[in-house]
């Protein structure tokens, strides 16, 4: 049997917040930074989105649909993407049209509701679900949580779903002596489907590509396909942002001629195709049962839930967001729940988190503030007026 190779790429731009200050508070509602997801949206559209997309089109069309990738885009991309850029959409519809992607389902608001609330997790992954049939005529049957944030316990959730493929990391401290390059089942529900990320693989192009300390630069298709054969197992997940090319490793690093070049390096070597999560799932046979009693994700070396919730300021915004989680259902207001998935996506608490070294620089790099404390005043002074104007429409019931 051949080695099946699985591409799946991350879409999201989060909903960049306002300079909110304490005086605000009760006075203006309006929390987002319009122009700065405005610019950064079609400044990655121009860099990203368009060329990658046509540029995987193209892949798919030359190698005659052999050629197949998988993407989640979050909802609130899909916002954005309407908003200032509804040229991606299109894009991404032709893409669609191949019946080569697979589109994936994962929480709207690219959100931590998994380890929050399961009645708001149900509701995410609801309406995500259905804008991915609305926007792309195509109902996704694999699921992805945020940041491929894993546990047993989510597994389960999932797979009542309706969901009976998932992908997640392929965690040190979770795999021991086993490898990720095989397909497992969930311990508790055997016939959910786990497919785990090669972060070697994976990182070598997402961080090291144009890293010219590294000893794998210049990293070349040719070079990577030896990688790829040298790797043991029945598959390998390349999993990672999609921003990657042309936003996080510029044009100028030659990463749009690697993935130009690769379809056809994989291709040609006879011992290896692409495959969706979906195909994978049915058409390879499982290694064994994996279990994660403790949540995993793809964020940072410690690969848990640290990146969002591993200090004191983080986990005290994200506790008082959720503690409004069953008043906003009783209150039912449209446009608090619109501003209540926004307040929730995961990019908030990223950007709180207070880690030194390698990671730290890393979160850095992604946030728009100073210093994570700047991050935390500045959302809970929108988190005070979001409260107050909760309690206000519970009044009014």
């Amino acid at each position: 049997m051949k080695k099946s190779i699985c591409l799946y790429f991350q879409v999201h731009q989060p909903t960049r917040l306002r300079q909110y200050r304490f005086f605000d508070i009760g006075k203006d509602s309006h929390y987002y930074d319009d122009f700065a997801n405005r610019t950064i949206l079609k400044r990655v559209a121009q860099k990203c989105y368009l060329p990658m997309n046509e540029l995987l089109l193209d892949a798919i069309n030359r190698s005659k649909g052999k050629f197949k990738v998988a993407f989640s885009i979050s909802g609130s991309a899909l916002e954005q993407f309407e908003r200032y850029a509804p040229e991606i959409i299109d894009s991404f519809r032709a893409l669609a049209d191949t019946g080569k992607v697979e589109f994936l389902c994962e929480t709207y608001y690219h959100s931590l509701a998994s380890l929050a609330s399961g009645a708001e997790f149900l509701h995410q992954v609801s309406k995500h679900r259905n804008a991915i049939e609305q926007y792309f005529g195509v109902t996704p049957v694999s699921f992805r949580n945020t940041e491929l944030i894993y546990s047993d316990e989510i597994g389960r959730q999932v797979y009542e779903l309706g969901f009976k493929t998932m992908l997640t990391e392929g965690a040190r401290h979770i795999m021991g002596w086993q490898s990720p390059n095989y397909i497992y089942t969930d311990p508790v529900q055997p016939k959910l489907k786990l497919l785990l990320r090669n972060y070697g693989l994976s990182d070598d192009v997402a961080f090291r590509f144009s890293d010219s300390g590294w000893d794998g630069w210049p990293l070349t298709a040719g070079k990577f396909v030896g990688w790829l054969k040298e790797t043991e197992g029945d598959i390998v997940n390349l999993f990672m942002d999609y921003e990657t090319f042309g936003e996080h490793q510029g044009a100028e690093s030659g990463i749009f001629d690697f993935m130009r070049d690769l379809p056809g390096a994989v291709l040609s070597d006879g011992g290896m195709e692409f495959v969706t999560p979906a195909q994978a799932a049915r058409n390879i046979k499982p290694a064994g049962s994996l279990s994660v009693p403790e949540p995993i994700s793809w964020a940072d070396e410690e690969r848990d839930l640290s990146a969002w919730l591993g200090n004191e300021l983080q986990q005290d915004a994200y506790n008082k967001l959720y503690g409004l989680t069953e008043k906003l259902a009783l209150i039912n207001d449209p446009e608090l729940w619109s501003d209540f998935g926004h307040l929730q996506e995961s990019d908030h608490l990223y950007y709180m988190c207070t880690k030194f070294f390698s990671d730290g620089e890393i979160h850095k790099r992604f946030s728009p503030y100073a210093t994570p404390y700047e991050a935390f005043i500045n959302y809970m002074n929108v988190l005070s007026d979001f409260i107050i104007r909760t309690n206000y429409a519970e009044q009014q019931i």
